[in-house]
């Protein structure tokens, strides 16, 4: 089993990576492989709904998210890290994540959410990435606390006590779940029955 875990912050080994770090390891710790894919500092476009995706499942755009989904159809599970950029996830990572998840199945693998901030926001940024998880059908790997750790350095961000455990706590559960999912396949429990998708649009 693999997760992939997405730096979505503009230093390579700066705060958001630290604590994916910390997730990363619990993780190793636990049986898992493991992979820290950073975004980089080139722009990252917003998806424009051209529809190339559904014919190739790739994004039209040749970068980073198309690099992304490669690695992701054999991948169990993610965790998408971000600072607090006004109280909101840094745009490249936004950007990335609607490509990403424009058009694709990923229910059944489990995701998180990693938000690493200097102050605040890092509730409002929470729920931000959540919602791209909630609305794919994939289970939500949770931990003691939210899934947050606060510093202006690495060197900072390690010294939040709270925060690093709940990184540590935040692997060993998805490192759990992940197992208890393939112990249900191997015991033949069936995955969830899908429909087609039902869309209402109330404007006629």
């Amino acid at each position: 089993m693999k997760v992939i875990l997405v730096n979505g912050g503009p230093h390579k080994e700066g705060c958001t990576y630290t604590a994916l770090r910390e997730v990363a390891d619990a993780l190793e710790q636990n049986g898992i492989e493991t992979e820290i894919f950073w975004l980089g500092n080139d722009p990252v476009a917003g998806c424009i709904d051209c529809g190339y995706c559904k014919k190739t499942d790739r994004c039209f755009r040749n970068d980073c998210v198309n690099e992304f989904l490669e690695k992701a159809a054999d991948t169990d599970g993610f965790v998408f890290g971000t600072p607090v950029h006004f109280a909101s996830a840094a745009g490249a990572l936004i950007s990335f994540l609607d490509r990403a998840f424009y058009g694709r199945d990923f229910s059944g693998k489990v995701g998180a959410a990693v938000i690493s901030c200097r102050r605040a926001g890092s509730t409002a940024t929470f729920d931000e990435i959540n919602k791209y998880f909630a609305i794919k059908g994939m289970p939500i790997v949770t931990s003691s606390y939210w899934n947050m750790v606060h510093g202006n350095t690495p060197e900072e961000v390690k010294q939040d006590l709270e925060g690093m455990q709940t990184m540590r706590i935040l692997g060993r559960n998805m490192a759990w779940l992940l197992k208890c999912i393939e112990a249900g396949k191997q015991a033949g429990v069936p995955e969830p029955e899908k429909e087609e998708k039902v869309w209402t649009n109330f404007v006629r």
